[in-house]
């Protein structure tokens, strides 16, 4: 046998293993940890899109404060934008933070009426999901996993949110993957 390698110790990937399955139990219990204190968070919005509302924003305000963070306040203006974009998305079948002809999500927070006084900034999250993949734990517990959408909701600068959700998918499926799933759009702003 013939090449260069790196060598591990005997026992190695057994450890790495056994670490990888604790970090992924510690972040699950976490996760269930908070979702304890909220309610409805096993709801889709198939089932109960209001609940599915309130389980959303209280599960992104507990993740907030669990890290020393104020919670965030519905505003109207970015939850036109972001209900907007989510019901665009399922219509033109597209899932992205640009839509077709080149509406970028600053476009549309701005189209929606969002001026707060001086300097501000804006993020985004998306996610979609069936079944119990579109339950406000799961499609939190994603954006937790992904550092880009972990960024959005733990950026201390953000003090507002839009929350969109849709029913239905951004995507072709099939009738009752459409009928059991949701498109969520989460607009965040600094003032």
């Amino acid at each position: 046998m013939s090449g260069v390698g790196l060598q591990r110790p005997s026992g190695f990937r057994a450890w790495l293993t056994a670490a990888s399955l604790a970090i992924v139990a510690l972040l699950a219990a976490s996760t269930s940890a908070l979702a304890a204190r909220c309610a409805d968070v096993h709801t889709t919005p198939a089932e109960d899109a209001g609940a599915a509302h309130r389980a959303t924003l209280c599960l992104l305000n507990q993740q907030r404060a669990a890290h020393g963070l104020r919670p965030l306040r519905s505003n109207d203006a970015l939850a036109s934008a972001a209900r907007g974009h989510s019901r665009d998305m399922v219509r033109r079948s597209f899932f992205d933070h640009t839509a077709p002809g080149n509406v970028t999500f600053v476009d549309r927070i701005r189209r929606a009426r969002y001026s707060p006084r001086g300097s501000w900034s804006v993020g985004e999250n998306l996610a979609w999901g069936s079944g119990n993949l579109s339950e406000p734990a799961s499609i939190v517990a994603g954006w937790m996993r992904s550092p880009g959408h972990r960024s959005n909701i733990l950026n201390g600068r953000f003090r507002s949110i839009g929350l969109g959700i849709a029913r239905g998918v951004p995507v072709d499926a099939s009738a009752a993957m459409a009928r059991s799933g949701a498109t969520f759009t989460t607009d965040f702003g600094s003032s």
